[in-house]
């Protein structure tokens, strides 16, 4: 293992120019898709997620909890926000990674963004899964985190998968080898792993995903742990929807979530997994981005624009759907 001294200028330079280097499109996607269809959609997106974060900043981790689950089942097609439909259709929302996790105020967002959207293109012309990616995006930018432009022309999916929604999306519990496994089986690296956990940069999380970690997690700051079991009581079903912010600053993106994993102060098992402070690859990243706010705004860009182009539907495939939460006649 090299020296953190060799490390760091090499990360600086892969991070500069995987940033330079990555392409405006991929596949069929492209930053200008709706140009010249709809100019005023992507200003309309911003528009109405902006005015849902001055009601309620806790709204911005909510749509990118969305997005990162839609994506990582399938690719980022919009399944995720399809209702099921007693009898004939069975959704991903009922999933265990997504019920009680997340927010129904996400979905409610975008319908509105949806029927906003229709109305200044005049009619069915961007697609869910694009709106869900742009909307993630401005969120997380006004936030705090760098812009980033979203190659759009997503279509959206006419399936879903139950199955995989309960596979595929990494869990709180996961150990390192989980995570590093599950982030490569979608194509992405384990820098990408570290980035895009930074995400939880904002947020909160549900006592049921960190009880186990605060009662018998060794590698937990003692103070931290005490703190959360006024929070979190050990009794199953006691507390279950009390939350605690997956960092102290959970309304803005920055890289706080890096520093309290340097001080045992992850709130998920998943989260502390990152770093262990052994000198290896992924608690070298933990640590440089902790100490390195614009390069992490720079890598978490460029990683949620490769997340966002995970096998996506495009051309004649899927559909432009009516309504997010149904597919179309």
């Amino acid at each position: 293992m090299a020296s953190n001294n060799m490390f760091l200028p090499c990360l600086v330079f892969f991070l500069v120019a995987t940033i330079l280097c990555f392409p405006a499109a991929h596949g069929q996607l492209r930053v200008d898709f709706y140009d010249h269809v709809c100019p005023a959609a992507l200003p309309k997106i911003k528009e109405i997620v902006q005015q849902a974060i001055s009601q309620d900043a806790r709204i911005g981790a909510a749509l990118l909890r969305v997005h990162f689950h839609d994506c990582f089942v399938n690719g980022c097609d919009g399944s995720v926000l399809l209702d099921d439909i007693p009898g004939s259709f069975t959704g991903e929302k009922t999933a265990r990674p997504n019920f009680q996790s997340l927010r129904p105020q996400s979905f409610a967002l975008i319908d509105r963004i949806k029927a906003a959207v229709d109305q200044v293109c005049y009619g069915t012309v961007v697609s869910c899964a694009d709106i869900l990616a742009v909307a993630t995006r401005d969120s997380i930018n006004l936030l705090g985190g760098t812009y980033y432009k979203v190659p759009v022309g997503r279509r959206d999916a006419r399936t879903a998968s139950l199955n995989d929604a309960n596979n595929n999306i990494p869990s709180p519990f996961s150990n390192f080898g989980q995570l590093l496994q599950n982030f490569q089986q979608h194509g992405l690296t384990l820098k990408d792993l570290i980035v895009l956990s930074g995400g939880h940069t904002i947020g909160v999380a549900r006592c049921t995903t960190f009880r186990n970690r605060i009662y018998n997690d060794n590698n937990i700051d003692k103070n931290f742990a005490a703190h959360l079991q006024r929070i979190c009581p050990q009794t199953s079903g006691v507390g279950d929807n009390n939350t605690a912010p997956l960092d102290f600053t959970s309304t803005k993106v920055d890289t706080n979530y890096f520093k309290i994993l340097l001080e045992k102060k992850g709130l998920l098992h998943s989260d502390q997994e990152l770093f262990k402070g052994d000198g290896s690859e992924s608690s070298n990243l933990v640590q440089y981005f902790a100490n390195n706010p614009a390069q992490f705004s720079e890598a978490f860009a460029y990683s949620m624009i490769k997340m966002g182009n995970l096998k996506p539907l495009t051309g004649s495939n899927g559909e432009i759907r009516k309504n997010c939460r149904r597919v179309n006649n």
